[in-house]
């Protein structure tokens, strides 16, 4: 046997019933031949690491625009972090941990630069095309804008990743939305979410990272104490952030493991939507940190409007498919801004509306 057939024996013996099992995969849109040593979910996993997506998000923001701070959180280590979370509750209720992985690494590809801020001028600027959704922009990402390099030389479009990883990937948001209570997988349908386990539980711990590491990061920033975090969550989660994650991960897998979906009790799940409405309303739309959002939205609006009358000056990645008819201007370059990071942005806005000083030489 090779060491991927050894290990997808291993997942029929070991993993829960629930579970997804990379021997039986839904497969990719291109088929390929199996690799000896990993599963398709670990080859996934790889992919995304290795794309340039997926690096760019060192410099996108998690919450404070373009942080000069080396320990303010980006996009990236909002990525590993979920990952951390998710990993630990896969492993523990015996769901596949490879797949976990994949998506939670794939899940923000997507996502534009200036976080929450910049997707919402995105989607603004896009209403009368379709709209923007970040999620929706990341399953785009692996599927059409990345390419790949093959074996043979010639480049492919898209990761050509698994159904498994693609269906989590497109279905991990919930924006300001509280935490729902996950129905069972065979009455889940397409529309409403992931259509696994692990994709559900991407979906939970997406949220379990952000509510903990913005929160640290805005006491850090002096915005906020932890003393201010109400009293009705740190009652249920813990008197501080230490314990917060901890208290949260135990209760999800001693109410998932076996049950075939992401549980965990009702006051855990309250105490983590209360905590998500009090970082939205003292952090997220009424500190100082956003005293620049106003800005950041106007400077991606008027580098889409100078986009769109000038198209022939967007990335090669959406050019490409422009070029070949099959996207629209709009869409092609809201697909060049949205890989933007921070800091190209600003430097993009730079050079085309600020006018430079005349030197001689």
């Amino acid at each position: 046997m090779t060491p991927r057939e050894v290990t997808e024996a291993w997942e029929e013996q070991v993993l829960s019933p629930h579970a997804a099992r990379s021997g039986r995969s839904r497969g990719r849109i291109r088929p390929e031949p199996p690799d000896p040593l990993r599963t398709v979910f670990q080859r996934d996993r790889d992919r995304i690491i290795h794309s340039k997506a997926f690096r760019r998000l060192m410099h996108k923001t998690q919450v404070f625009l373009a942080p000069e701070g080396d320990h303010y959180r980006t996009r990236l280590t909002h990525t590993l972090e979920v990952s951390q979370i998710a990993r630990t509750i896969a492993r523990a209720i015996r769901i596949n941990e490879d797949l976990t992985e994949a998506i939670v690494l794939g899940h923000d590809l997507g996502h534009p630069p200036f976080g929450h801020a910049g997707e919402e001028a995105l989607n603004q600027t896009m209403a009368a095309h379709g709209g923007f959704r970040h999620d929706l922009q990341s399953l785009r990402m692996v599927e059409v804008l990345e390419r790949r390099r093959t074996r043979d030389g010639t480049y492919q479009e898209g990761l050509n990743l698994t159904w498994e990883v693609r269906n989590g990937i497109g279905g991990h948001s919930k924006g300001p939305r509280d935490l729902e209570i996950f129905p069972d997988l065979e009455e889940t349908v397409p529309e409403a979410g992931p259509e696994t386990v692990e994709g559900q539980l991407a979906r939970v711990a997406d949220r379990i990272a952000y509510v903990h590491h913005d929160t640290d990061d805005a006491i850090r920033a002096g915005l906020i104490r932890e003393a201010d975090v109400p009293a009705s969550v740190r009652k249920v989660l813990g008197q501080t952030r230490g314990q917060w994650v901890d208290t949260t991960v135990h209760d999800i897998v001693a109410h998932s493991a076996g049950t075939g979906r992401i549980q965990m009790t009702e006051e855990t799940r309250a105490a983590l939507n209360g905590l998500k409405d009090f970082l939205f309303e003292t952090v997220y739309q009424g500190s100082d940190a956003k005293a620049e959002v106003g800005k950041a939205q106007r400077l991606l609006i008027e580098l889409f409007g100078y986009f769109v009358d000038h198209p022939e000056e967007i990335g090669e990645e959406a050019r490409r498919l422009l070029d070949e008819g099959r996207s629209t201007v709009p869409r092609a370059v809201c697909d060049f801004l949205a890989g933007m990071t921070d800091r190209y942005a600003i430097r993009t806005a730079e050079q085309l509306f600020l006018p430079r000083t005349w030197a001689s030489f």
